[in-house]
């Protein structure tokens, strides 16, 4: 075996995802998406983040960031049509993630499995749809979105790499 190539198949069906921000917003981000047993891996660090808070976090519907508000990437990927709410707490969109929070700096580490959510080969397909970063934090009742404010970053999840 090549030295290096031990994870070669893994990273060929990685997603990378460049969060851009959205008009008068400084949130960006890099992220990496990578298929897991039952679910996908999301890794990578958002910066620009208000320090200490908490951001909704949601993968929505449309690859579209193209809006200055990117409300072009349409709502929270919800392909079953459940109720908005927090992921592992009962009914929720299958596009509901964790909120992201901030640091002291205003950068917040990203490190999420997302159960359910596939990359092509099982669950929920998330390929062409967006992830998108919200203002202020997910509430996890209020219908259909969290309540989380206006979007401050979005990045198209493409092809894999």
């Amino acid at each position: 075996m090549l030295a290096g190539c031990g994870n070669l198949a893994q990273r060929t069906h990685d997603v990378r995802v460049t969060l851009q921000p959205t008009r008068g917003s400084n949130t960006a981000g890099e992220l990496t998406l990578s298929p897991v047993a039952g679910g996908i891996h999301i890794k990578g660090q958002v910066r620009g983040l208000k320090p200490g808070a908490l951001h909704g976090f949601h993968v929505h519907e449309k690859g579209d960031c193209s809006a200055p508000d990117a409300l072009s990437a349409g709502g929270h990927f919800n392909p079953h049509g459940h109720t908005h709410g927090l992921r592992g707490q009962g009914a929720h969109h299958a596009g509901d993630l964790p909120s992201l929070q901030g640091n002291a700096q205003g950068l917040a580490e990203v490190n999420i499995i997302a159960l359910g959510l596939s990359l092509g080969t099982q669950g929920d397909d998330i390929r062409g749809t967006a992830l998108v970063v919200h203002r202020d934090p997910d509430d996890g009742l209020t219908q259909p979105t969290g309540n989380s404010g206006p979007r401050i970053a979005c990045g198209v999840i493409g092809a894999a790499v």
